[in-house]
């Protein structure tokens, strides 16, 4: 038995699978022969995440059933398991949505139940395309279908990015750069066929409360003409130092605000501009260029501690160079099922709108995997593993000079 959720997993017996088998007319099961179709899977996952008739119940796909019900002798494999449990976090889902993964064996074949639970932040988007059920038949939403899920969305947003920003208006986000963002985001043929309001475009990637009037603090962080006058702690405090010690006089410092796409290139200009590259000898015959640090290293953590950061504290992120040593401070401590016993094993997300434009700006390439996938670079490079440290209220991660 394998749960991709870390949230507390519904045991289903078998009694329940024979109802959903049975039950050929529900909205709320989806039965497949299919064990390669990926995307087949993807689209029906995002559908019951949508939950469009707002049951507020669970959606179940049920891999190895014939359409009337009966099971077609698939035998579920770990690769199968795998392959389906990873589209939670392979970032064609977004936002990232509950599910949970349970194999059954019975007589006449195996059955793969992936049961999936409506999302608090409609819509939901597999491969940029809105998909929901009507009735027992599934397809992509049109514009009444997906305006209804954001109305939902709106009516329930708990996430910090996902709340307005009630101080600021239309007008101080930035068009062009949300612009540039849906071409990315949504799917040409939505965008061609689309007639929605400026308003109900931001409002349908989740930047907007039409009712309210008002962006979201997402939408401040993404697009904000201003930024840091509505929300004080979003920049970047960069420090250089020449020595080992906050008491040295900096040689290079500054307040790295802006859009967020454009914070994190302006971060990464000047990263590239301080990690030294050094001589070493390879059994003392060939000389090698290293890099004192691996720059996808530095890279991966510094866009975690953005990724996971208090918006609504005043306090920035902290970005400081010193001669032996990079230290990366963010406001917020851990959130969720994370704890200090499981971290970074588990994760969950403060700012799932954030996460998601993240993803879809090509910042991060899949979920739950940046922490991972520094030590590993750091490891290769012949760095110490990266020390990081949860507190209270911050998170800081340490990555020592090779």
């Amino acid at each position: 038995m394998n749960f991709c959720s870390c949230e507390q997993p519904t045991m289903l017996t078998s009694e329940h699978l024979l109802d959903l088998l049975k039950n050929t007319e529900s909205d709320r099961v989806e039965r497949t022969m299919s064990e390669s179709k990926t995307d087949k899977f993807g689209e029906a996952i995002c559908a019951f995440a949508n939950d469009l008739p707002n049951s507020g119940k669970p959606g179940y796909l049920l891999i190895g059933a014939k359409d009337d019900g009966t099971l077609c002798g698939l035998k579920v494999t770990d690769e199968l398991e795998r392959n389906v449990g990873g589209i939670r976090s392979d970032g064609n889902l977004l936002p990232q949505v509950r599910m949970n993964l349970q194999k059954f064996s019975l007589e006449s074949g195996d059955v793969l139940v992936v049961e999936v639970f409506p999302s608090e932040s409609p819509p939901v988007r597999y491969k940029a395309k809105c998909w929901v059920r009507v009735g027992p038949r599934r397809a992509t939403a049109n514009e009444q279908e997906e305006r209804a899920l954001f109305e939902k969305r709106q009516s329930k947003a708990k996430a910090f990015d996902s709340r307005t920003c009630d101080e600021a208006g239309l007008s101080d986000l930035a068009r062009p750069l949300f612009d540039t963002y849906r071409t990315q985001a949504v799917d040409p043929e939505t965008i061609e066929n689309n007639y929605r309001s400026y308003e109900e475009q931001l409002a349908s990637l989740r930047f907007f409360d039409t009712s309210r009037k008002r962006p979201t603090n997402a939408g401040m962080i993404l697009f904000g003409k201003n930024t840091r006058f509505f929300l004080p702690g979003a920049y970047v405090q960069y420090l250089v130092f020449p020595g080992t010690s906050l008491t040295d006089t900096p040689i290079d410092q500054a307040e790295v605000g802006g859009d967020l796409a454009t914070v994190i290139r302006l971060i990464e200009e000047k990263l590239k501009a301080h990690i030294l590259t050094r001589m070493t000898r390879n059994g003392g015959f060939e000389e090698q260029l290293k890099e004192s640090y691996p720059l996808w290293a530095v890279r991966e953590l510094f866009l975690n501690s953005l990724m996971h950061r208090d918006w609504e504290s005043h306090k920035p992120n902290r970005f400081y160079v010193f001669q032996d040593r990079i230290e990366l401070e963010n406001p917020g401590g851990l959130y969720g099922e994370a704890t200090i016993e499981n971290f970074p094993n588990v994760n969950s997300y403060r700012n799932p709108v954030i996460a998601e434009a993240l993803k879809i700006l090509g910042f991060v390439n899949r979920f739950g995997y940046g922490i991972q996938r520094a030590q590993r670079l750091l490891a290769e490079n012949g760095n110490p593993p990266a020390e990081i440290t949860p507190f209270q209220h911050s998170l800081k991660a340490v990555l020592y000079a090779l």
